[in-house]
């Protein structure tokens, strides 16, 4: 458990660090693009699914985290632990990006555009999306491999080059959490803790319906 928790940790701070950092270096110098955002945001996942699947699983996510535990391909005993280091992770991530960028207001945090109903169905849309191929391209929550990888980098890089510019495209509470509270921008947080949850948990069911033999098992698993 405890390289478990250490490679979430670990995962979960690379990914906050590399994805935000890339919004706040464009802020900065305009060089890294909309593109360029999406594209590091999927390449950091494709990379810590690759080098850390078959430690954790690869979350880095704590929605992703209570969906395979509602799915029971992970247990519901180890979740909170493993959601406590992934905010961690991203708290400490935010962290060292306010040192280095002490003039960056929001620290690559998520707005919304438009409305916050607006962004909210966004977020929840594209997080059942997400875990919806998560589960139907995985076995379990204990996964490593290149394909794996690609699979689910190339969403979350097609999601964020598609709606980022409207919600954010987060999918992700921790990777929210750790720009607002250390900027301090709390106003529309919730719609980014709760959206993709509320929308991972719906991929459940619907991988269900379309998966029934392999998608949900009989049993807690953990990886």
């Amino acid at each position: 458990m405890r390289q478990r928790l250490t490679a979430e940790f670990l995962g979960t701070f690379a990914l906050v660090f590399v994805g935000t950092g890339a919004i706040v270096v464009n802020d900065v110098t305009g060089a890294v693009t909309h593109v360029g955002i999406s594209l590091t945001f999927g390449l950091v996942v494709l990379a810590l699914i690759h080098s850390l699947g078959d430690v954790s699983g690869a979350h880095f996510n704590p929605a992703v985290t209570l969906a395979f535990a509602f799915a029971r391909r992970f247990s519901f005993r180890d979740a909170v632990p493993y959601i406590v280091v992934q905010c961690a992770g991203a708290i400490l991530a935010s962290t060292c990006l306010r040192l280095m960028f002490p003039e960056n207001e929001r620290l690559g945090g998520t707005i919304p555009r438009g409305s916050a109903l607006q962004s909210f169905g966004l977020e929840l849309l594209l997080s059942a999306f997400l875990m919806f191929v998560i589960l139907n391209s995985t076995t379990g929550a204990n996964e490593k491999g290149l394909a794996v990888g690609i699979v689910v980098g190339s969403v979350i890089a097609l999601e964020a080059l598609f709606a980022g510019p409207i919600c954010g495209a987060s999918m992700n509470p921790a990777r929210s959490l750790g720009p607002a509270i250390i900027s301090g921008q709390w106003d529309s947080l919730w719609i980014y803790l709760l959206a993709p949850t509320f929308g991972m948990l719906l991929a459940v069911p619907a991988c269900c319906c379309v998966q029934s033999s392999n998608c949900c098992t009989s049993e807690e698993t953990s990886p």
